[in-house]
């Protein structure tokens, strides 16, 4: 007996599901909107942050920003991917952050407050120093370059769909990803011809 060969199913892509999931969360399945939120929650969290949120303002941007998903997903219909559509209203809650927080009296001091946060955190964990420099390196970077970056090196977007969270041409999110590469590769390589053991984590030329 012959056994017919079937044709392959293509399977899903991860932006696949996580926007099928969007769109059954969207008619009322409320798992859809747990896978939904689990699949993309690390990527929401670590974009607020390298646009430069603290770490408890991360969290607390991260879970405005599923917030806001859920209660925006009546107008999501699908034409982007799922996980541009939340990059996109995660920069909308980091920019109505910074405005609240700009339009209110300054109580303590930041880089005072991130010092001592980032010092509360428990050390000789694996990558701990490594991810503290690499996050000391990328804030060090201008804001249109760490975002470009970010968005495409760390949270895996292609680069058309990070134009469409920036707001800009393709061409500029290359050429800002391009120039923070450079600044990045620059920076690290004087680190490791210049930084004494201990030291923090070099300037990033804005070049």
């Amino acid at each position: 007996m012959i056994t017919p060969v079937l044709p392959a199913v293509r399977e899903e892509t991860r932006d696949d599901s996580i926007t099928s999931w969007a769109l059954a969360a969207r008619g009322g399945d409320p798992d859809a909107f747990d896978l939904f939120a689990r699949a993309l929650h690390a990527d929401v969290r670590r974009y607020v942050r390298f646009l430069g949120a603290d770490p408890q303002s991360a969290e607390d941007l991260t879970q405005d920003t599923f917030l806001r998903a859920l209660g925006s997903l009546h107008l999501f219909e699908g034409r982007s991917s799922a996980r541009t559509w939340l990059m996109s209203i995660a920069r909308r809650a980091v920019i109505d952050s910074i405005r609240y927080a700009t339009s209110r009296p300054r109580l303590t001091d930041t880089h005072d407050w991130q010092s001592a946060a980032e010092r509360s955190q428990p050390r000789g964990l694996p990558g701990f120093d490594e991810g503290i420099a690499l996050a000391d390196l990328l804030d060090a970077l201008p804001d249109e370059r760490r975002e470009a970056f970010v968005l495409t090196q760390l949270v895996g977007l292609p680069y058309a769909e990070a134009a469409d969270v920036s707001h800009c041409p393709v061409g500029t999110v290359r050429s800002r990803v391009a120039r923070a590469r450079n600044s990045l590769i620059a920076a690290l390589d004087d680190a490791e011809r210049c930084t004494p053991a201990g030291a923090g984590a070099p300037a990033v030329a804005a070049a």
